[in-house]
């Protein structure tokens, strides 16, 4: 495989590579690759360069030389004869790259059309690379663009070639993924957020991050985040990244959890097969804290909970506070047995009483918990929290840059207290902001609420912001990464809206999703179509930009049905496009009392022009390979962008939040599998999440297209549009 790399910016824009890397539609063969520049600085200032075989080419011509030479292919000719021909072709479209002269080109257009003359293509009965190389070079010339547009002094032969070759499949699909290419680097640098971050003390091969989830649910997309950056800036350095379960508090965690968030950890491309445990390290943790017990920097606190709180609150030393090492040390013993009064305590760091971060105000460090561990059983009956345990892994496992959210600011201090006063290997601390969305709640407190509640299927339900659930929903874990990486470790706090993410998602999707149809059950509508041969099959292409999904088979006879949608709008005598069939007329059209369309008659008139029609309708011939399924839209759970910690969460439920239409779809939906991903035509993007079982129809999921208007709430208040509506007037 060769690389070749592109200046998106460049003035003449080297066309002719892209179109042949699509034409021979093998990434195996030729990769491209973008970048946002007007030149390759490196390579000359060249708009394009190859390198293979210890030589760089930077001109069209060489590229699509050595491209086609090295891969033997009929568009290189098939002969010796045809071959010279086609090299003097490409190099005339080098002289079309570097000619900016108006007469000079004119004599070159010229020539070109009075060579077209008698013939469908340069050289040959086919396309060839002599048609890509001169195409490419127009293409990217301004002033054949300008005589072209306003159809003067070019020659019919050669407008009628360039416009044939501008159809070709392979060439939208080279100037699509050049769209594609623009378009996310647009929005990239609207959303991206900056990596440029001076990581203190970094030094390459030496840094070391961690993600240290808790077992205690499944893996939300903040999670992903979390992970995603730790592993960039690892792998930036060459450094590595520690998975370590925080497995502090035996009565949340479940092996179920920890299980799925490595195999969520794995779809996102983080290597979780090897992983640390916070539990190997209590014995460490034990010891430290009875080292800040005989310094006199800790001591075990028995005033009840709704006291404590209440002093940190308002800054009010606890009675305990000045306690004796020894009795301290006695009360801590009584916590590690599980006494009746060492129930009743938990040890306090000693670090301020009224400091104004009341992070700092004596934070409890160990509690009790009688829960047996899933990994030590019966040993402990007491455990150390977050927040004491967290900094002794870390500089215990050798992590030199801890990154973590903004929500942790507070602690930040907290964290180095205890670097600091029990002489740990130093640690360096980065934030970056906390992933939001709207209409979105990532407490794991508020999601597992909605499990227990079985107000959702499960952690992996697709209104759920679940790893799991949004790739039930359709997202692509490719997607999932792109979009979390244009993210950057940015400190701004900003709540995102979903719409860029799955637009993300589209762009991954819509150039691989076989194309099929769907008629919605409700009152859809018998059609008969006069003209129409017998009931047969035609093979079509599942796609077609992408020859390489293959065919289809495509039902076509007399009888067929549309959506009721598209049949009230049909007027007598207008005519229509059957998609993938061709135009036909409308010659009745019947309605019930209600005015539900009952039945329409059409006649085919195949040899009209579909560029003239308004309505390209899809459609399904009535027979036994029609099969049944149900088609799945969501809405977000809540009907406010975001909730407060003073809501009521209750308040803003959204009362139905699942939307199922009943359809019929083309026999080839049949052979589908569960996870597939396709594109119903005029309805948008779904994921197969259960395929037929006897009379049980195939269940598909709508996959959010990205589009603004799509991504809005359903149920939300008017109040919330209503301010984005008027600044539209």
């Amino acid at each position: 495989m060769v690389t070749v790399v592109v200046a998106q910016k460049a003035s003449s824009f080297p066309y002719a590579p892209l179109v042949l890397a699509a034409a021979l539609n093998n990434p195996a063969v030729v990769k491209i690759e973008y970048k946002n520049i007007s030149t390759l600085a490196e390579h000359n200032n060249a708009a394009i360069a190859l390198s293979a075989d210890g030589v760089t080419l930077t001109t069209v011509s060489a590229i699509l030389r050595y491209i086609v030479r090295s891969h033997k292919n009929t568009l290189y000719g098939t002969d010796p004869a045809s071959t010279s021909l086609i090299d003097d072709f490409i190099d005339k479209s080098q002289d079309i790259i570097n000619t900016s002269d108006f007469k000079s080109l004119d004599v070159i257009f010229q020539q070109l059309n009075h060579h077209l003359t008698l013939r469908s293509y340069f050289v040959g009965y086919k396309v060839s690379v002599a048609d890509i190389a001169i195409w490419g070079a127009l293409k990217a010339n301004a002033i054949f663009a300008r005589q072209l547009k306003t159809g003067k002094d070019l020659g019919v032969y050669l407008a009628r070639w360039f416009n044939h070759i501008s159809a070709q499949a392979y060439v939208d699909v080279a100037l699509n993924e050049l769209a594609h290419a623009n378009e996310s680097t647009k929005v990239a640098k609207a959303d991206q957020g900056s990596f440029d971050i001076n990581l203190i003390d970094a030094e390459m091969g030496k840094v070391v991050t961690r993600f240290p989830p808790e077992p205690s649910g499944y893996l939300h997309i903040g999670h992903a985040k979390a992970a995603l950056l730790n592993k960039y800036f690892a792998d930036q350095y060459q450094g590595r990244l520690i998975v370590r379960f925080d497995d502090t508090n035996p009565t949340k965690e479940k092996l179920e959890y920890e299980h799925s968030i490595k195999e969520d950890l794995l779809l996102i491309g983080i290597d979780s097969s090897v992983v640390s445990y916070t539990s190997d390290y209590f014995d460490q943790i034990y010891q430290y804290a009875l080292q800040l017990i005989k310094d006199g920097k800790a001591y075990c606190d028995d005033t009840s909970q709704e006291q404590m709180r209440a002093e940190r609150m308002d800054g009010i030393a606890s009675k305990c506070r000045d306690l004796s090492v020894e009795e301290n040390l006695r009360r801590f013993d009584e916590m590690k047995n599980a006494t009746e009064f060492g129930l009743s305590c938990c040890l306090r760091a000693k670090i301020s009483v009224d400091n104004p971060n009341k992070a700092l105000r004596d934070p409890v460090i160990y509690r009790c918990n009688l829960t047996p561990h899933a990994r030590t059983g019966d040993k402990w009956k007491m455990y150390p929290l977050y927040d004491l345990a967290c900094p002794i892994v870390d500089s215990l496992e050798g992590v030199t840059h801890a990154l973590r959210t903004d929500e942790y600011h507070d602690r930040n201090p907290q964290y180095q207290w205890f670097l600091d006063n029990l002489g740990l290997r130093q640690v360096h601390i980065w934030e970056y902001s906390r992933l939001n969305f709207v209409y979105t709640l990532l407490s794991k407190r508020k999601l597992t609420w909605f499990v227990d509640q079985g107000r959702v299927y499960g952690w992996d339900d697709p209104r759920f912001p679940t790893v799991r659930g949004i790739r039930r929903r359709g997202l692509t874990m490719e997607a999932l990464k792109t979009y979390i990486l244009m993210q950057g470790a940015s400190t701004n706090y900003i709540t995102l809206e979903w719409d860029k993410l799955w637009a993300v998602n589209r762009k991954q999707i819509d150039p691989i999703a076989p194309r099929h149809t769907a008629i919605e059950s409700l009152n859809k509508v018998k059609v008969s179509v006069a003209g129409a041969d017998p009931y047969n099959f035609k093979e079509v292409p599942r796609h077609k930009k992408n020859e390489a999904l293959g065919n289809k088979r495509t039902a076509y006879g007399p009888t067929i049905w549309l959506d009721q949608a598209d049949a009230k709008g049909l007027e007598i005598n207008e005519e229509i496009t059957l998609m993938d069939w061709g135009n036909a007329f409308i010659r009745s059209v019947e309605k019930n009392s209600e005015g539900v369309v009952t039945a329409v008659q059409l006649e085919l008139h195949l040899e009209g022009d579909f560029k003239k029609t308004k309505k390209k309708l899809t459609w399904l011939a009535d027979g036994p390979e029609l099969v049944k399924v149900e088609l799945m839209d969501y809405d977000y759970l809540i009907t406010k962008k975001k909730i407060e910690e003073e809501d009521n969460l209750m308040d803003f439920l959204t009362p139905v939040t699942e939307f199922k239409t009943e359809a019929i779809a083309d026999g080839n939906v049949a052979e589908l599998n569960k996870g597939d991903i396709i594109q119903f035509e005029r309805k948008g993007f779904y994921i197969v999440d259960s395929v037929a079982e006897g009379d049980k129809p195939a269940r598909l999921i709508l996959i959010p297209d990205g589009k603004v208007a799509s991504m809005a709430s359903k149920a939300a208040p008017v109040s919330q549009t209503a301010s984005k509506d008027s600044k539209k007037k």
